[in-house]
């Protein structure tokens, strides 16, 4: 248990930072999620524009720090690289 007041003020700190960045991570995961079920169902047109979106949000959680830029880069690739696989078998 903090005992200072600094440590307790960093307790709140903390808190509030950990429920602000739980929010841009969940809706990068999800939209990451839905990106890969539309990979799977092979519609081409609904996969190319859950794939943006779903770049653009771990873009977005990269730039607030929720993630590192290479975590978002590397999910991103593996993402397109499902993408081009579908592009592939057609």
């Amino acid at each position: 248990m903090a005992n200072t007041a600094s440590a307790k003020k960093r307790v709140r700190q903390n808190e509030k930072r950990r429920t602000r960045n739980r929010v841009w991570l969940t809706r990068a995961r999800s939209t990451v999620k839905q990106a890969l079920i539309a990979i799977d169902t092979k519609d081409s047109a609904a996969s190319v524009e859950a794939v943006n979106k779903a770049i653009s949000e771990l873009d977005r959680a990269a730039s607030k720090g929720v993630i590192h830029k290479r975590n978002a880069a590397r999910r991103k690739s593996r993402l397109l690289k499902k993408l081009s696989t579908l592009e592939k078998g057609k």
